[in-house]
Protein backbone atom coordinates (compact mmCIF):
# COMPACT_ATOMS: atom_id res chain seq x y z
CA UNK A 1 0.00 0.00 0.00
CA UNK A 2 2.94 2.14 0.42
CA UNK A 3 4.27 2.35 -2.82
CA UNK A 4 1.10 2.64 -4.42
CA UNK A 5 0.92 6.13 -2.72
CA UNK A 6 4.10 6.65 -3.18
CA UNK A 7 3.03 6.06 -7.38
CA UNK A 8 0.31 8.27 -6.84
CA UNK A 9 2.26 11.14 -5.23
CA UNK A 10 5.01 10.84 -8.18
CA UNK A 11 2.09 10.63 -10.59
CA UNK A 12 0.36 13.62 -9.45
CA UNK A 13 3.80 15.51 -9.17
CA UNK A 14 4.60 15.01 -12.99
CA UNK A 15 0.90 16.05 -14.26
CA UNK A 16 1.13 19.22 -11.92
CA UNK A 17 5.24 19.61 -13.74
CA UNK A 18 3.53 19.11 -17.31
CA UNK A 19 0.71 21.74 -16.64
CA UNK A 20 3.18 24.77 -15.77
CA UNK A 21 5.16 23.46 -18.72
CA UNK A 22 2.50 24.01 -20.75
CA UNK A 23 1.15 27.15 -19.28
CA UNK A 24 4.66 28.78 -19.65
CA UNK A 25 4.66 27.97 -23.46
CA UNK A 26 1.40 29.54 -24.25
CA UNK A 27 2.06 32.51 -22.18
CA UNK A 28 5.83 32.73 -24.75
CA UNK A 29 3.74 32.10 -27.50
CA UNK A 30 1.25 34.87 -26.82
CA UNK A 31 3.73 37.07 -25.91
CA UNK A 32 5.38 36.42 -29.07
CA UNK A 33 3.45 38.77 -31.50
CA UNK A 34 3.85 41.13 -29.04
CA UNK A 35 7.66 41.19 -29.04
CA UNK A 36 7.49 40.51 -32.87
CA UNK A 37 5.75 44.21 -33.32
CA UNK A 38 7.87 45.83 -30.70
CA UNK A 39 10.78 45.32 -32.73
CA UNK A 40 9.46 48.45 -34.57
CA UNK A 41 10.15 51.49 -33.72
CA UNK A 42 7.06 54.72 -33.21
CA UNK A 43 8.44 56.03 -35.89
CA UNK A 44 8.68 52.70 -38.41
CA UNK A 45 5.33 52.00 -36.86
CA UNK A 46 3.87 55.54 -37.70
CA UNK A 47 5.57 55.64 -40.97
CA UNK A 48 3.94 52.33 -42.02
CA UNK A 49 0.82 53.44 -40.76
CA UNK A 50 0.84 57.04 -43.02
CA UNK A 51 1.01 55.22 -46.47
CA UNK A 52 -2.77 53.90 -45.98
CA UNK A 53 -4.40 56.34 -43.29
CA UNK A 54 -5.23 59.59 -45.44
CA UNK A 55 -7.32 57.29 -46.90
CA UNK A 56 -9.76 57.12 -44.26
CA UNK A 57 -12.99 58.15 -43.95
CA UNK A 58 -16.54 58.87 -45.36
CA UNK A 59 -16.74 60.40 -48.99
CA UNK A 60 -13.85 58.86 -50.51
CA UNK A 61 -13.32 59.03 -54.43
CA UNK A 62 -12.90 55.71 -56.27
CA UNK A 63 -9.58 57.23 -58.12
CA UNK A 64 -8.53 57.76 -54.42
CA UNK A 65 -9.82 53.96 -53.21
CA UNK A 66 -7.83 52.74 -56.24
CA UNK A 67 -4.58 54.44 -55.18
CA UNK A 68 -4.93 52.82 -51.53
CA UNK A 69 -5.50 49.77 -53.48
CA UNK A 70 -2.10 50.09 -55.12
CA UNK A 71 -0.57 50.84 -52.06
CA UNK A 72 -2.27 47.56 -50.30
CA UNK A 73 -0.65 45.76 -53.28
CA UNK A 74 2.78 47.07 -52.82
CA UNK A 75 3.11 46.60 -49.13
CA UNK A 76 1.35 43.02 -49.74
CA UNK A 77 3.96 42.15 -51.99
CA UNK A 78 6.94 43.68 -50.05
CA UNK A 79 5.73 41.39 -46.83
CA UNK A 80 5.56 38.58 -48.66
CA UNK A 81 8.95 38.90 -50.14
CA UNK A 82 10.67 39.92 -46.58
CA UNK A 83 8.31 36.81 -44.87
CA UNK A 84 6.41 39.37 -43.13
CA UNK A 85 3.10 38.83 -43.90
CA UNK A 86 1.51 38.08 -40.50
CA UNK A 87 2.57 41.26 -39.40
CA UNK A 88 2.44 44.07 -42.21
CA UNK A 89 -0.14 41.72 -44.60
CA UNK A 90 -3.04 43.87 -45.13
CA UNK A 91 -6.78 42.29 -45.77
CA UNK A 92 -8.49 44.14 -47.75
CA UNK A 93 -12.78 43.26 -48.10
CA UNK A 94 -15.94 45.46 -47.95
CA UNK A 95 -19.64 45.94 -49.97
CA UNK A 96 -16.96 47.38 -52.86
CA UNK A 97 -16.58 44.36 -53.60
CA UNK A 98 -12.35 44.47 -53.40
CA UNK A 99 -11.22 41.66 -51.77
CA UNK A 100 -7.34 41.59 -50.65
CA UNK A 101 -5.68 38.14 -49.09
CA UNK A 102 -1.92 39.29 -47.74
CA UNK A 103 -1.16 35.53 -47.79
CA UNK A 104 -2.03 35.41 -51.86
CA UNK A 105 0.00 38.45 -53.80
CA UNK A 106 -0.41 37.42 -57.43
CA UNK A 107 -3.47 37.90 -60.26
CA UNK A 108 -5.52 41.12 -61.07
CA UNK A 109 -7.14 43.39 -57.99
CA UNK A 110 -10.71 44.70 -58.99
CA UNK A 111 -10.37 48.38 -59.42
CA UNK A 112 -13.78 50.84 -58.65
CA UNK A 113 -15.49 52.95 -60.63
CA UNK A 114 -13.85 56.92 -60.13
CA UNK A 115 -17.21 58.72 -60.36
CA UNK A 116 -18.58 56.94 -56.94
CA UNK A 117 -18.14 57.70 -53.12
CA UNK A 118 -16.43 54.96 -50.63
CA UNK A 119 -16.42 54.68 -47.07
CA UNK A 120 -12.54 53.76 -45.76
CA UNK A 121 -12.29 52.17 -42.89
CA UNK A 122 -9.28 50.99 -40.77
CA UNK A 123 -8.64 48.81 -38.51
CA UNK A 124 -5.59 48.53 -36.36
CA UNK A 125 -3.79 45.27 -34.61
CA UNK A 126 -1.18 45.76 -32.44
CA UNK A 127 -0.44 49.74 -33.62
CA UNK A 128 -0.19 48.78 -37.12
CA UNK A 129 -2.94 49.10 -39.93
CA UNK A 130 -3.71 45.53 -40.35
CA UNK A 131 -7.32 45.46 -42.24
CA UNK A 132 -9.51 48.10 -44.17
CA UNK A 133 -12.88 47.60 -45.15
CA UNK A 134 -14.24 49.62 -48.12
CA UNK A 135 -18.23 49.82 -48.49
CA UNK A 136 -19.63 51.87 -51.40
CA UNK A 137 -21.91 55.02 -50.75
CA UNK A 138 -25.53 56.32 -52.79
CA UNK A 139 -24.24 59.47 -53.40
CA UNK A 140 -22.58 59.62 -56.74
CA UNK A 141 -21.19 62.51 -58.64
Amino acid sequence: MENASKALIIAGAILLAILLITLGIVVYLQAQDTIDSVNMSEQEIMAFNNKFTPYEGDNVRGSQVNALIEAVVSNNQSAADNGDTATKGITVNGTAGVSIDPKTTSGTVKRVPSGTFYKVTITRSKSLVSSIAIDTLTKTE
